[in-house]
């Protein structure tokens, strides 16, 4: 059976810092030991900004109202060494302004602020570099779709037609 798997991403932004979640707590965690955004699972009804907007809340305890909320793409994950492959769909937002105490515990791991000049460092999924650029970049929306075997990164299309973001000849 086919997987297919709608989630959110947020990249909250402040101080040339993003908020990043290095996921540590979850056992069977498929991003287990990796730093991401804020994001989670749709639940029954949610848009992808009523997901994202829980799902920040949820996780960091930090409010952001719709207004505020900047919807810069879609990324098609997949999964190939997955048996019956797994695609999930990740919708990628930016936010700027946010209210609210950050929490001290996340069930998921550690909060943390890091630089932008330090994200590329950190234990990531390596697609991920592309859309840190996309966003620093203010690239219009985007629609990136990245295919992994064994944790590799062994394709990429943007808007449909092959990628190759690290020589950046193609567009």
């Amino acid at each position: 059976m086919k997987t297919l798997v709608n989630t959110t991403l947020c990249y909250i932004e402040k101080d040339n810092c993003y908020l990043m979640l290095h996921r540590t707590k979850k056992e069977h965690d498929y991003n287990k030991d990796k730093w991401i955004g804020i994001g989670g699972k749709f639940e029954n009804g949610e848009s992808p900004e009523d997901c994202a907007i829980r799902e920040v809340r949820e996780e960091t305890g930090l409010v952001i109202e719709p207004v505020d909320l900047e919807y810069c793409g879609i990324v098609t994950f997949v999964d190939v060494s997955i048996p019956d492959a797994y695609t999930e769909f990740m919708h990628v937002f930016r936010a700027r302004k946010i209210s609210g105490a950050l929490k001290t515990d996340c069930p998921e791991g550690e909060l943390e602020w890091v630089p932008f000049a330090k994200l590329k460092d950190l234990p990531h999924w390596q697609a991920d570099e592309i859309f840190y650029d996309f966003l620093a970049e203010n690239h219009p929306f985007f629609s990136l779709k990245c295919v992994y075997k064994d944790n590799k990164l062994i394709e990429t299309y943007l808007g449909g037609k092959e990628y190759n973001h690290w020589s950046k000849t193609s567009c």
